[in-house]
């Protein structure tokens, strides 16, 4: 029988609090489970550290499989991260968040119990990780501009207006963006040069963002590159056939958006600009360089 070590949101009421309860019974059913309710990100690697031989399983969504990673990366327990020959760190993701994007990318059913049923029954699949120079990493998706400046304003917002507030913040965002003057190179090949403003950057590990919006729609996990999508689509008829495109993953068919794939990635930023990745709000003041770890990871999958 296997060990298992359930990270929860011990605060979570409501329909998310019946979700983990369903999904730990299903666990405790085939499993001996341990649960951790860390209270901040920060408790996360001690929790790891105290916690060896036990697998461990987030319950929860995007921003919690990112903290999750982010506490084995200070570990150095990312394959590849101390040395070639380190191994994969092994985790499983029962998805309890509001978007659940890298979750879509690999498959996992979003209801609770069938979500449960894959980490005691699933095999593992490898996952690429992306980290940076500031000992940052991504599991699914990093982008800036547009979509994370709707991110910025919204935040404030959502005391106020719950749900409603990041429709409010991208319409604050959409009439406001003039577009920033970034650059971008991909494994030394340069994407965008800083002559014209750009409205989006994004460097897709998963497919999705924003609970389904197809951003990097060839984008593959595990296959060891990151797809790169740059939008110069900033006036504001183009602002519009771009977010109508981005609906349906054909945004990269556009004239004004640009794409392409590689193991690493710099932007420069001539001036601050929102960053999101995996939900995670921050602004970009100068550079930052992201590569990706092949295979730095495994996570349970359905069979």
């Amino acid at each position: 029988m296997r060990d298992l070590l359930a990270i929860a949101n011990g605060r979570a009421g409501g329909a998310r609090g019946e979700a983990t309860r369903v999904a730990l019974e299903v666990l405790r059913a085939g499993a001996r489970v341990e649960v951790s309710e860390p209270g901040e990100p920060a408790e996360l690697a001690g929790v790891l550290r105290r916690a060896r031989g036990r697998l461990p399983v987030v319950l929860g969504g995007d921003g919690s499989v990112h903290a999750l990673v982010a506490a084995a990366a200070r570990l150095g327990r990312l394959g590849g991260l101390a040395d070639d020959d380190s191994p994969a760190f092994e985790f499983a993701i029962v998805p309890l968040g509001t978007g659940n994007d890298l979750a879509r990318t690999l498959g996992l059913p979003f209801d609770p119990a069938a979500a449960a049923r894959v980490v005691l029954d699933g095999r593992p699949r490898e996952l690429d990780v992306l980290v940076d120079d500031t000992g940052g990493v991504v599991v699914n998706a990093v982008h800036l501009g547009i979509g994370a400046e709707a991110g910025r304003l919204a935040l404030p917002l959502k005391p106020r207006l719950g749900r409603l507030a990041y429709p409010v913040g991208s319409a604050m965002a959409g009439a406001s963006a003039r577009g920033w003057r970034l650059r971008v190179a991909v494994d030394g090949e340069v994407l965008a040069g800083g002559g014209r403003r750009v409205l989006m950057a994004a460097l897709g590990n998963g497919v999705t963002v924003g609970g389904g919006a197809p951003l990097a729609p060839s984008a593959r996990p595990d296959d060891g590159q990151v797809d790169v999508v740059v939008s110069f689509s900033t006036g504001w008829r183009a602002r519009v056939g771009f977010a109508t495109a981005l609906v349906r993953g054909r945004h990269p068919e556009r004239h004004d958006v640009v794409q392409a794939r590689g193991r690493a990635v710099v932007v420069v930023a001539d001036e601050p600009i929102a960053l999101n990745a995996d939900g995670e709000l921050s602004t970009l003041h100068t550079a930052r360089r992201w590569t990706v770890l092949h295979h730095a990871a495994r996570v349970f999958v359905p069979a």
